[in-house]
């Protein structure tokens, strides 16, 4: 399988599985036993991705995930994206906001046998965070 062919693996996850909410191209991208390296260790990956995504779905209808860098070498997919939405519903112990989100991803995947196999990856939790925490009120002048 060539660089290319490994590289649209990841793009059609993103664009099938995150984008468009179609949890079966995590059953038909992914490897039964990949394994996430830094979310979930030990747990199933496809089964834990696809609960991710409805998590974020429900929390950011309008969720999206662009592009920016797909490159690979050898079997690993690098990947940078920007996600967006509008929290529209509950995450984590966040009630919805209305608030746009932007938050940045970097991913490397191995692909074998034109699946998916090894995932690391790094997101901005906290940047997350801060965008949909409460809006703090002035304090009252003394």
């Amino acid at each position: 399988m060539s660089g290319n062919a490994h590289e649209e693996v990841v793009r059609q996850i993103i664009e099938r599985a995150f984008n468009g909410g179609d949890l079966s191209a995590v059953d038909e991208l992914l490897q039964p036993e990949a394994v996430d390296h830094q979310e979930a260790p030990g747990a199933n990956f496809p089964t834990h991705l696809k609960q991710v995504i409805s998590m974020l779905r429900t929390a950011f209808p309008d969720l999206h995930f662009e592009i920016q860098h797909l490159m690979s070498s050898g079997d690993v997919v690098a990947m940078n994206s920007v996600m967006t939405g509008t929290h529209l519903g509950p995450f984590r112990d966040l009630p919805p906001s209305g608030r746009q989100i932007q938050v940045r991803h970097m991913h490397f995947v191995r692909v074998v046998d034109g699946r998916g196999d090894d995932l690391w990856h790094l997101w901005d939790m906290p940047g997350l965070l801060r965008q949909l925490a409460p809006a703090r009120s002035a304090e009252p002048a003394a």
